[in-house]
């Protein structure tokens, strides 16, 4: 399973079954769990574990030091759940002791060409980041979420589940659950029905986020009062308390 022109450690841990194309380079502290793929010409560098069945395209490279100036050789971590796709040219980077010491990446995730993942970020499940979408240290991507082609997204920052930024959005301050932005400069632009919808979403719980839209970005309203009318129609929906949640822990404010 491992060409003979690939280049694995001896303390790297790959599962029995793992794929690893000619000129790939595996160092120590790695490990892959079983039905991954690793293509020719990547670099994969630990430590840095790697559940099941991912599919890791050429020239992509995954565990690579943080791209911080305090960085000190700090022994830090890149954790990848199961059933990604890392396309070509993907860079992923390992935590800093600035934060929690590890970048996470959940399960079912597509990464497309270019896209860059930096320290310390904290990724879902069933995201999708578009070709040359990229997100600075210490960024949080909710579940669903979906970065358009070239999207640029600002240190510190939290983008929430089923939100959906247009090509070539720079997001430099929160974006709420279910919320679409894009434009120059980037701004709301309604809710992400859509994905709600091809996610099993009923009707009336797209109708309660909208309404909740409307209240947050239509009705001119202090974010602090608006949460507080968000709260009161929540009730029993997931949804709604989610985005009440969330907008409780915004810590950049959010795009209005």
């Amino acid at each position: 399973m491992i060409d003979p022109r690939a280049i694995v450690h001896a303390n790297a841990e790959l599962a029995d079954d793992v794929k690893v194309g000619p000129f790939t380079v595996i160092g120590p502290d790695v490990q892959i769990d079983s039905g991954t793929e690793i293509g020719p010409h990547v670099v994969i560098k630990g430590p840095t574990t790697i559940g099941k069945d991912n599919t890791i395209y050429q020239f992509s490279s995954i565990g690579e030091d943080p791209q911080d100036k305090k960085y000190a050789d700090e022994i830090t971590r890149l954790q990848i759940g199961d059933r990604n796709v890392i396309r070509e040219f993907c860079t992923m980077h390992r935590g800093t002791q600035q934060d929690q010491g590890v970048t996470l990446i959940g399960d079912d995730n597509l990464f497309m060409a270019y896209t860059h993942v930096a320290h310390d970020c904290v990724i879902g499940n069933h995201v999708i980041m578009a070709n040359g979408a990229s997100i600075a240290g210490h960024v949080h991507l909710g579940d669903h979420a979906i970065l358009g082609g070239f999207t640029l997204v600002h240190q510190f920052t939290q983008i929430g589940e089923y939100s959906f930024s247009a090509m070539g959005s720079a997001v430099t301050q929160d974006i709420p659950p279910y919320v679409m932005v894009g434009g120059r400069p980037t701004r709301p632009h309604g809710i992400n029905s859509v994905g709600m919808e091809r996610n099993g979403k009923s009707p009336e719980v797209i109708r309660q986020i909208r309404q909740a839209y409307k209240i947050l970005y239509k009705n001119n309203l202090r974010l602090e009062d608006a949460i507080e009318e968000m709260e009161g129609m929540a009730g029993e929906s997931n949804e709604l308390s989610n985005m009440v949640s969330f907008l409780r822990n915004v810590t950049r404010g959010i795009l209005r």
